[in-house]
């Protein structure tokens, strides 16, 4: 069942952390001294209200804000404020309506540094990994909403393979759709080794992905509690109905 952790608890290696990070905009502190830690093969939810944080947290991570105190660590380096290093894939999938979802997914090799052809032929090899195969000549407006986000997350994973930062990806797409997309997200983290920090603000999304999750809250952010959902994964389709389920969500409602 449900048990509260120390902070920053997981007893596999770690493979993306920040320590101590705070973060001001206009003399206004939005995030003071958070820890986080990724390890390797895990999924960890970033749970709380608006206005908290937690993207203004990942684009730290990301490398796009300098904060004003602490580091990010990515598999013991130091990366703080160097974008690039870490893939993020934002609410939206933001595929370029004029280049077929091969294109599209092979765009981060690209501007990497590999050739058109090698990059396309990259990509492709996933395509299958990803329940994206026969869609390679494709465009974006031809696809549904679920087979967009795979697409998008294809091209996450191939921007910086190994690490994700993902920021509400499901939150457009209807209740069955997301239910079917996250049974295969965690299919595919599980075969191509993935370990992704994901935001949400869905208590329940939260507890049927995650191993850990982080209670983001405060004025300003900081990390105020951690949740180990210790339910073996592939979970059952029915877990949302199980009385483990709801004692995990009733431990979150009372730390929220």
């Amino acid at each position: 069942m449900a048990r509260d952790l120390p902070m920053n608890t997981c007893n596999k290696p770690v493979v993306l952390s920040c320590e101590k990070i705070s973060k001001s905009f206009d003399g206004k502190t939005i995030l003071k001294d958070v820890n986080i830690r990724l390890c390797r093969g895990e999924l960890v939810c970033l749970l709380g209200q608006s206005g908290v944080g937690k993207t203004t947290l990942f684009h730290i991570l990301a490398g796009l804000y300098q904060p004003e105190e602490g580091r990010v660590l990515l598999n013991g380096a130091d990366v703080t404020g160097k974008p690039g290093k870490i893939s993020y894939m934002l609410q939206k999938d933001l595929l370029l309506p004029y280049m077929t979802v091969l294109d599209n997914t092979a765009m981060p090799l690209i501007i990497r540094g590999e050739k058109k052809k090698d990059a396309r032929a990259i990509a492709s090899s996933h395509f299958a990994d990803f329940g994206l195969e026969g869609c390679q000549k494709q465009y974006p407006n031809q696809l549904s909403g679920g087979m967009r986000q795979r697409a998008a997350l294809l091209r996450t994973y191939l921007s910086s393979r190994g690490v994700a930062l993902l920021d509400e990806p499901f939150s457009a797409l209807d209740t069955l759709t997301k239910s079917a997309m996250h049974r295969w997200y965690l299919e595919v983290m599980e075969r191509i080794e993935l370990s992704t920090l994901f935001i949400t603000h869905d208590m329940d999304e939260a507890i049927v992905l995650s191993d850990r999750i982080y209670i983001i809250g405060g004025r300003p952010g900081t990390v105020t509690a951690e949740l180990s959902i210790e339910e073996p994964k592939p979970r059952p389709a029915d877990f949302m109905l199980s009385e483990a389920f709801l004692h995990y969500k009733r431990r979150l409602v009372a730390l929220l």
